[in-house]
């Protein structure tokens, strides 16, 4: 019998299968529920100052939770317009635009040096992608969380199995420190 967690990455994966062809899209957008966002911060460790990047930011709300509740200087990147544009809108609304923000543009021409927290939810073959990129620019001691995806050739400092998010399926969050 297959777990729903299963299930749901042969539907990410089918689902990606159409990016393949197109480089700029690294993932489907598919919102990652908020008790899985707090989650992925305190298994990161996210502490009050520290710079996080948001890889894929979607809808903006890794990068909303962590300037909110962990008041860490926050910063997604986001590609699609829409999104960008519905993440930056909420971000102004809850008057956060000095600790949050989120980048217009391509994961691969941003720097990431300053990071002690990367967060990620992207399909694996763009893990793989994006994998030498924080190998070269990341300091030591950063620390990056992957949602469902581990990182090939990382070895995770820590896993985490979530059952069930409350909206019927389960999650692994691996936890990386350079």
């Amino acid at each position: 019998m297959m777990r729903r967690g299963a299930l749901f990455v042969v539907a990410l994966v089918f689902c990606g299968a159409g990016f393949a062809q197109d480089a700029e899209k690294l993932a489907p957008y598919y919102p990652t529920p908020l008790t899985i966002v707090e989650k992925m911060l305190d298994l990161g460790g996210l502490k009050a100052g520290e710079k996080m990047f948001d890889l894929g930011s979607g809808d903006g709300r890794i990068v909303i939770m962590a300037a909110q509740k962990y008041q860490a200087d926050a910063t997604g990147i986001e590609m699609q317009d829409d999104l960008y544009r519905q993440s930056m809108q909420k971000i102004r609304t809850l008057g956060l635009d000095k600790t949050a923000r989120i980048i217009h543009g391509d994961i691969f021409k941003q720097d990431y040096s300053a990071a002690d927290l990367i967060t990620v939810y992207l399909l694996p073959v763009s893990n793989d992608k994006v994998r030498p990129l924080l190998e070269k620019q990341l300091k030591k001691g950063t620390r990056i969380v992957s949602h469902d995806f581990p990182f090939r050739d990382w070895t995770p400092a820590k896993e985490v199995s979530i059952e069930d998010d409350g909206e019927g399926r389960s999650h692994t969050l691996y936890l990386y420190r350079r």
